[in-house]
């Protein structure tokens, strides 16, 4: 092959990309970089649903546990690092395997990042109280005119990457997607593929069910009570566990009740995955049953990749 191969696992949360990705990479002599938002924090082991150390024993994974809580974090400088450990890995002749599910990691590795427009504080505060004021739907409308293309991408209700696009708009005169398709990512250096596990419904959601109940058995409880000690970053504080169950430590309902609520969000929240992923055409569906093995679904992938090896 003329340009280094590198492979991309994704798929929403509870599909078993954790297992697969292992069986994935001892098979194809690779090394496991993380492409998920929260499992890139310390102490956030149970909600994040990192990897066990059996596991990480048998495989090498990379970018896991190594940001603090209370640490900002962006996609900017996980983009860095996670090239920085690519490029690593392929002088050691090890091939790059990036597994999760956090869609705008996955894109920012794929298609690059456009040069960085300084924010402009008094211009976002000025389009935070419009916000308010007039609730996102307005912002949304004014987006829909300086840059169709961007609205079509962002959602409706994602206020914060609304008021973001029209910052760069207004501060250089150019919708934020015509500056976007000037970046360069993986795509354009190297043989990419994307794989991404495809469940029926009912059996992402009893996953996502059971997932949710064995966290809860581990002490997801007494790991939130430990996080709401510490002065958590914006970003870590959208992790969907922390507010249902700090809402039931402040006796706002029981026990039960918190876990029906990160089971609702948990099962938003691989829909909205799952949204994003469709996107990408390039991507390469991979239909599981709903008792297929980690096994099985890893070597339907490894057969994907070695026909495209000989073609």
């Amino acid at each position: 092959m003329d340009k280094p191969e590198i492979i991309f696992l994704v798929g929403p949360t509870a599909s078993g990309k954790t297992q697969i990705a292992v069986y994935l990479a001892k098979r194809l002599c690779a090394e496991i970089i993380s492409c998920d938002s929260m499992q890139i924090y310390k102490g956030m082991d149970i909600l994040s649903a990192k990897p066990g150390a059996g596991l990480k024993k048998k495989i090498p994974h990379h970018l896991i546990g190594v940001v603090p809580v209370e640490k900002e974090y962006n996609v900017s400088r996980f983009r860095d690092q996670a090239l920085k450990k690519a490029k690593a890995l392929l002088k050691k002749n090890k091939l790059p395997l990036f597994v999760g599910g956090t869609g705008l990691y996955v894109s920012i590795l794929l298609d690059g990042i456009f040069k960085s427009v300084p924010v402009n504080k008094r211009l976002r505060g000025r389009l935070l109280r419009e916000a308010q004021r007039s609730g996102g739907k307005a912002l949304y409308l004014k987006l829909k005119q300086c840059d169709p293309q961007a609205a079509a991408r962002i959602h409706a209700h994602d206020t914060r990457r609304i008021i973001r696009a029209l910052e760069v708009f207004r501060a250089t005169g150019k919708p934020i997607s015509q500056l976007q398709r000037s970046r360069r990512g993986l795509r354009d250096d190297y043989s990419v593929r994307i794989f991404c596990l495809d469940l029926p419904r009912e059996e992402l959601y009893r996953r996502i069910d059971c997932r949710v109940e064995r966290m809860f058995r581990q002490g997801a409880v007494r790991e939130v009570r430990g996080l709401l000690k510490k002065k958590i970053g914006r970003t870590a504080s959208y992790a969907i566990g922390i507010r249902q169950i700090k809402g039931y430590l402040e006796n706002s309902y029981g026990l039960e009740e918190a876990k029906e609520l990160v089971k609702k969000n948990t099962r938003n929240f691989a829909k909205r995955q799952l949204t994003w992923f469709r996107k990408d055409k390039a991507i390469e569906w991979v239909r599981l049953r709903g008792d297929e093995s980690p096994k099985n679904a890893a070597e339907k992938i490894i057969a994907a990749v070695n026909s495209k090896r000989k073609a």
